[in-house]
């Protein structure tokens, strides 16, 4: 897996999100690795910029990556 950053990892779920979660647990794997060289313990997503924004679905996409080990937080 190439070294990406946190914030591209971010957006590469956002597109992920939008085509059907085509890909999606590979982009949590990337974002999870990105958050463990940067040393971040939280991925924070924009709720404008999902495809479910409301609380059903940041529920849902929470527990997801939870599943995944990775912790999320909406702004």
């Amino acid at each position: 897996m190439n070294d990406i950053t946190v914030a591209q990892a971010v957006e590469a779920i956002y597109t992920s999100l939008r085509n059907d979660n085509e890909d999606l647990d590979a982009h949590i794997a990337a974002l999870k690795s990105a958050m463990g060289r940067e040393g971040l313990a939280e991925a924070t997503f924009e709720t404008s910029k999902l495809v479910q924004p409301n609380r059903q679905g940041r529920k849902l996409m929470e527990s997801y990556f939870r599943k995944k080990g990775v912790r999320v937080g909406f702004a």
